[in-house]
């Protein structure tokens, strides 16, 4: 079958879009892994009207809404391959099972590289975090550690004493300037700079002099790079922004490849389920757009 749009990644950004798509009665194909960035948290928070829902519900409600929709087709699957140009797209996935499509929209989401501490891998999405104002609330005003892992990390110290007492680790990473000193101080914010030796219980850090500090919760800013390098290989030019790099997309949400859209995670920063929907939806709008004009 050649399909009006396929879209790789069915998760929020992903099925925002095909939803407007499909309300067009175009025929969509979702292709999808089911590897949602946020599948180790437990609640999802600031999205309005589902706050404090669990992301896998969200999730499963949506596709549940989708596929009444009868020109959707639903392949759990991994893309490998993407290829063409505009009204000739055609991506293959790991099965090798080729499928072909008019347009193309990565809604792929990103992967984050964590600070390399023990004990952080395993805590990620539940007690360490990279969002404020999606489990900072939680916290419910409690001691916050922000452990540094590059740039963006002093705006995220500066910015958390909205959500509680907060202790910024610079942990070797960063470089302390004089400013960065006045401005830490002028926001409560105690610095250490001791190294990490590892995290340990619920939110706890211990330093490499033994000392262990206990925090309600962790932020950390992770660099985030597109979860696959589909869109790359088609040729869609990458850009760099202070959490990472994402692909390059216009104000519709095109990618440098004629035809080839993007959105979600991996074409916009900040990021948030709210953030992601919305992007979507308006990704799925312009590209429908292109289809008709």
């Amino acid at each position: 079958m050649h399909h009006d749009a396929l879209i790789i990644g069915g998760s929020y950004a992903g099925m925002a879009a095909a939803l407007q798509l499909l309300r067009a009665r175009r025929k969509v194909l979702i292709i999808d892994a089911g590897q949602r960035r946020n599948r180790f948290a437990s609640h999802s928070h600031g999205f309005l009207g589902q706050d404090g829902a669990d992301p896998a519900e969200l999730a499963r409600h949506a596709r549940e809404q989708l596929a009444a929709y009868p020109t959707l087709t639903w392949v759990e699957e991994r893309a490998e391959r993407a290829e063409g140009g505009r009204d000739s797209f055609s991506v293959t996935c790991a099965n090798g099972v080729r499928h072909e499509g008019r347009r193309l929209l990565f809604a792929t989401g990103v992967s984050d590289t964590l600070p390399e501490i023990g004990g952080m891998k395993e805590r990620w999405g539940k007690h360490v975090f990279h969002c404020p104002y999606c489990h900072g609330y939680e916290l419910d005003g409690g001691r916050i550690g922000v452990i540094a892992s590059g740039p963006m990390s002093m705006h995220q110290a500066l910015l958390l004493p909205e959500w509680g007492e907060v202790t910024f680790f610079a942990n070797g990473v960063i470089d302390i300037s004089a400013d960065d000193r006045a401005a830490l101080t002028a926001r409560g914010v105690t610095l250490e700079e001791t190294p990490i030796a590892r995290l340990e219980n619920n939110a706890d850090i211990r330093l490499e002099d033994g000392r262990l500090l206990t925090f309600a919760g962790l932020f950390t800013a992770t660099r985030t790079e597109p979860s696959t390098p589909l869109a790359e290989h088609l040729g869609c030019a990458l850009e760099e922004t202070p959490l990472g790099r994402q692909i390059k997309t216009d104000a519709a949400k095109e990618t440098t490849i004629p035809g080839a859209f993007a959105c979600g995670d991996a074409a916009r920063a900040p990021h948030s389920v709210s953030l992601a929907v919305g992007d979507g939806a308006w990704a799925g709008a312009q590209l429908h757009r292109s289809l008709v004009f």
